[in-house]
């Protein structure tokens, strides 16, 4: 189990998020891709997750209205997976969320997503809904979960 630093960063810290998701995703995205989803947002949070003083992971996520915080995008290096990096981003950004006057968080995952399915279910999420992503051509799957009733 390993046991992250997490940090909340600021938008210096664009070029590291980025350098994380193109080393976990595919497309590749470049720093404006995140400016660009990122403007006219309100209470923007980044968190980078550090094992040895390397960042390994990262959680950004903003306001979706005033209630409700939005949990956009997650990911853990690979080779740190299931060692509850994931959790522990999660958990501070939900301590986060509840601190800045949030209700709910909510967050968005694809079928094949599986281990993010798990881990949602196990952090007392519910199932909310379904949303056609045109991008992939596949459904989201939406999951909320109270921040006040934990």
């Amino acid at each position: 189990m390993a046991n992250a630093e997490i940090l909340i960063a600021g938008s210096e810290d664009i070029p590291i998020l980025t350098k994380l998701y193109n080393e976990i995703f595919r497309p590749p995205r470049d720093e404006q891709f995140f400016r660009r989803r990122f403007m006219g947002r309100r209470n923007i949070l980044l968190l980078l997750a550090l094992v040895d003083q390397r960042p390994v992971g990262y959680s950004v996520g903003f306001e979706l209205k005033p209630s409700v915080f939005f949990a956009w995008l997650a990911g853990v290096l690979p080779e740190l997976r299931r060692q509850g990096i994931a959790s522990q981003l999660m958990e501070a950004q939900h301590a986060w969320a509840a601190e800045n006057g949030y209700s709910y968080i909510r967050i968005e995952c694809h079928n094949a997503h599986r281990a993010v399915i798990h881990m949602a279910i196990a952090l007392n999420y519910d199932i909310i809904g379904l949303r056609w992503d045109s991008e992939r051509s596949e459904n989201l799957i939406i999951f909320e979960r109270s921040l006040t009733d934990a």
